[in-house]
């Protein structure tokens, strides 16, 4: 029987279609278009070919910088994803007490993130901040404006503060999701808590897991506007990230062409992430229909 295909239903998405184009394709074009020309004000471009591309491939800032993101991502995985799992092992599965705690980790989640970066500056300060008068008054030098270490460690925690509930969430409906009769057919075997989860809750929350680290890493790669809320970038380089060296480069300098440039390099790093994701998230779901 043949099957009739309406092809009216495309006007639907044609509004989105229209707003992709405008939102995402034709910026990235006009990225595109600066990357290869210099210009000298006056909107006057001249033709630079894939000089920038070579500038910034070969610069030590670009490799300084990236090397800082892909050390935060690393920090900020190692730190929620096993703190996320945990939490939701410990999440009540029902009474009152599931809202309660549903609601408390979404919380973190609602704070906007110049927001989130005011209040850790504010929490950090030395003088007025709560962190800060308190580690000093145990006698800890504490001070994220001039110690890179302390500049570090205030943005680890105020990342894991803000998302690590939503690593919480996305693993706690996983573990929602199974089944009670694998449960009950552990504990007639006589398996140990570990064991459970193991063999149980670990296999079932796979795919969560994978969609956890994968937004996780990518918004921790794309981090901005709490590190430079917090330090600017700063004590010195320690802090800069790719995207506020960006964004320095851009607006700051106005080196239209080495930040169109840098940018493209930046959006094919995490497009290149974000298909090995995909891939691994493919090969695991065809893994467990089979």
């Amino acid at each position: 029987m043949d099957r009739t295909w309406n092809n009216k239903a495309w006007f639907l998405v044609l509004p989105v279609l229209v707003l992709v184009a405008f939102s995402a394709i034709i910026p990235l074009m006009t990225v595109v278009n600066y990357s290869v020309q210099d210009t000298f004000g006056n909107n006057q471009f001249f033709w630079a070919g894939l000089d920038w591309f070579d500038d910034t491939l070969h610069s030590e800032r670009f490799w300084a910088a990236l090397w800082r993101n892909l050390l935060f991502s690393g920090i900020i995985l190692a730190i929620e994803i096993p703190l996320g799992i945990f939490i939701a092992l410990n999440m009540p599965k029902r009474g009152w007490g599931v809202p309660v705690c549903l609601v408390l980790m979404a919380l973190p989640l609602l704070i906007p993130w110049n927001v989130v970066g005011t209040i850790w500056q504010v929490f950090g300060r030395v003088d007025i901040g709560l962190l800060g008068r308190t580690l000093a008054s145990l006698g800890i030098d504490y001070n994220y404006v001039q110690d890179p270490f302390d500049a570090w460690a205030t943005i680890v925690v105020m990342d894991v503060w803000h998302w690590t509930s939503l690593v919480v969430l996305l693993c706690y409906a996983g573990l929602v999701s199974i089944p009670d009769a694998y449960y009950q057919a552990a504990r007639i075997d006589g398996a140990s808590r570990w064991s459970v989860f193991r063999f149980i809750q670990l296999p079932k929350m796979q795919r969560v897991l994978l969609i956890a680290v994968l937004l996780r890493f990518m918004d921790s790669f794309m981090i901005y506007t709490e590190p430079f809320v917090v330090t600017g970038g700063g004590p010195g380089n320690e802090t800069t990230f790719l995207s506020i060296d960006l964004v320095k480069m851009a607006i700051g300098q106005f080196d239209v062409g080495p930040a169109a440039a840098m940018s493209l390099i930046y959006f094919l790093i995490v497009l290149l992430v974000s298909y090995v994701f995909y891939t691994v998230m493919t090969n695991v779901g065809k893994g467990a229909e089979q």
